[in-house]
């Protein structure tokens, strides 16, 4: 590829690379083997979550290593890094939770100045686990250079006893051991089988729908989400996504000129039509704050109502990302949400084309049963619902997928702490029909925003998941099922109705009217708000600290800075 069509004098690395001035710069790339003419290319930036914490990231140096070579290869010369991530595998159940929420602004923030301080021209991330993948998006809309995202790939489904199993099955078998209806070895057997080896968690949990966001949103090459991890397809993806971030260097299109509102509106869609996580419900907003959008999550549960539920994934559903690939991937479901008008087709993406021009060769396979069509759902509504009524006056979420009940009514059983309600579940100390309440668990109160999915896992493996509903001011794991409702706002921290709750207080949600109350009267809830008082946490300095100084509410997206509509100036601008 001729080089000579990158004009170096608008792009950021001139800053480092061009002049006599930019001799000590230029110095410290021939330190590291580069040529004068790769000196004088674009500089992209090839960042990955890779890291050895979980399997969700093992293979992300491999495939990074076949995006440089694209990269190269179309004219470019690609500088790799790597940032953190938090596996919330690992860190569920305990206080290392916390710190998976604030690791997604983190990975925003490091790539943006890794690539602020080198000046780099464009950007391909990569990434494995939950937080990563918006987190890496965030970066790129942020920055505005020409960028491509790239989802590193789920992991193969484990066997047990003849059928496929994820590790959701496996949080579901301690509570399985805890009630005696698993024996010790068993569970053994089945922790040895259930994770066979990289990729991340294989069911519709938060990697595999924000994989599906990048694809819906324009930000990932089409199919590119849907290989697992150790599918050596997924190369030739990173390889292509290297040269399609050259071609978007060329022709000057940036994230911004593809993430509009109707695109945001398309990846909410297919977060309904998979029956995805409710995390979404946090991450897409969080995403549009960084370009000045106002999307927050009543308005992300908007397009989830009007949305069928098409994919029958797990943990609602029978199947695993792996299954959906086979099936035709993101691109067959995105064809029939397209044919049923659910879609905005002249959405620009990363190919340079429009999402319909990218759908004119994918037509519906009728011989797959992973997914249906729009005229025959597996339900007529999303999979994912947002609600809203005195106990949540800034919104609540909850995901439905699979649930045949969809109303419940029952007396409050309340916990300051994802603990004590873990503790209580073990040693049966909750009643049939009870709605167990956590909170101080939100983005301030926590601080971080855990997930519940020890607790909510536990209640499954003994038998009560659909006998009891849970709210949380916290989150819940993409792999949670059952009546569990999260994000409750204002969170407890900020003097919210959750905070306001007593042991009896009757609580009713309905997820089909979109409802979630307490029957008390407002002068009630006003009295117990005037004698309320905060509560301290554990954390008085560091990280954890510092992000509740400065953490918005869950509704806007728990985002830590103005966004784009605090912009002066922008990265790709300078």
């Amino acid at each position: 590829m001729n080089t000579k069509r990158f004009d170096k004098s608008k792009l950021p690395s001139r800053h480092v690379t061009e002049g006599a001035s930019k001799a000590p710069h230029r110095s410290y790339l021939y330190a590291m083997g580069l040529t004068e003419e790769e000196i004088h290319r674009p500089l992209v930036g090839v960042a990955t979550c890779w890291n050895e914490a979980a399997p969700c990231n093992i293979a992300l140096m491999r495939q990074a290593q076949a995006v440089k070579r694209g990269v190269n290869e179309a004219g470019g010369t690609p500088r790799e890094f790597c940032t953190i991530t938090v596996t919330d595998g690992i860190a569920m159940g305990h206080q290392g939770m916390k710190s998976s929420l604030v690791s997604r602004d983190v990975i925003a923030d490091s790539v943006e100045l890794t690539i602020r301080g080198h000046s780099y021209d464009a950007l391909v991330g990569l990434a494995g686990c939950d937080k990563s993948l918006p987190g890496m998006m965030m970066a790129m809309l942020r920055l505005n250079v020409p960028s491509v995202f790239m989802y590193g790939g789920s992991i193969l489904p484990g066997r047990y006893k003849g059928k496929d199993i994820t590790v959701a099955d496996l949080f579901e078998g301690v509570g399985q051991y805890a009630a005696g209806k698993m024996s010790e070895d068993e569970l053994h057997d089945m922790e040895c089988v259930a994770c066979p080896g990289a990729g991340a968690c294989g069911g519709q949990f938060t990697a595999n729908t924000m994989a599906c966001v990048s694809e819906a949103i324009g930000l990932a090459l089409p199919l590119s989400s849907g290989a697992p991890a150790p599918y050596e397809s997924r190369d030739e993806y990173a390889d292509a996504s290297g040269k399609a971030v050259m071609a978007l260097v060329a022709e000057n299109i940036r994230p911004r000129d593809i993430v509009t509102r109707k695109a945001l509106e398309n990846a909410a869609t297919v977060v309904a039509a998979t029956g995805g996580s409710t995390n979404a419900g946090l991450h897409l907003p969080a995403m549009a704050h960084e370009i000045g959008i106002d999307f927050d999550l009543m308005a992300v549960a908007e397009i989830f109502k009007r949305t069928p539920y098409l994919a029958d994934l797990k943990p609602g559903g029978q199947y695993v990302a792996k299954d959906m690939y086979e099936a035709g991937g993101v691109p067959v479901l995105l064809r029939t949400l397209l044919d049923g008008g659910y879609l905005h087709g002249d959405c620009l993406t990363v190919t340079g084309k429009t999402l319909a021009e990218n759908l004119e060769g994918v037509s519906w396979n009728a011989e797959q049963v992973v997914m249906r069509p729009y005229d025959n759902p597996l339900s007529p509504t999303g999979g994912v619902v947002g609600l809203k009524g005195n106990l949540a006056p800034d919104g609540a979420i909850v995901k439905v997928a699979g649930m045949e009940r969809l109303d419940f009514t029952g007396p409050a059983r309340c916990f300051d702490c994802e603990e004590d309600a873990y503790a209580a579940v073990e040693k049966d100390n909750f009643r049939e029909g009870d709605v167990i309440v956590i909170r101080y668990e939100g983005p301030k109160g926590g601080p971080g925003m855990r997930e519940m999915l020890a607790t909510t896992a536990a209640l499954y493996g003994k038998g009560m998941g659909d006998k009891v509903a849970l709210i949380t001011d916290g989150r819940f794991s993409g792999a949670t099922r059952g009546f569990c409702i999260g994000h409750v706002g204002p969170e407890a921290a900020d003097g919210g109705p959750i905070g306001l709750l007593q042991d009896g207080d009757i609580i009713s949600i309905d997820a089909a009217a979109g409802t979630i109350s307490v029957e008390l009267s407002e002068k009630e809830l006003q009295n117990r708000k005037q004698e309320w008082r905060p509560r301290t946490n554990d954390y008085g300095s560091g990280a954890l600290w510092k992000f509740a100084q400065g953490v918005g509410p869950a509704c806007n997206g728990a985002v830590t800075h103005p966004g784009g509509q605090g912009e002066v100036h922008c990265y790709a601008d300078i």
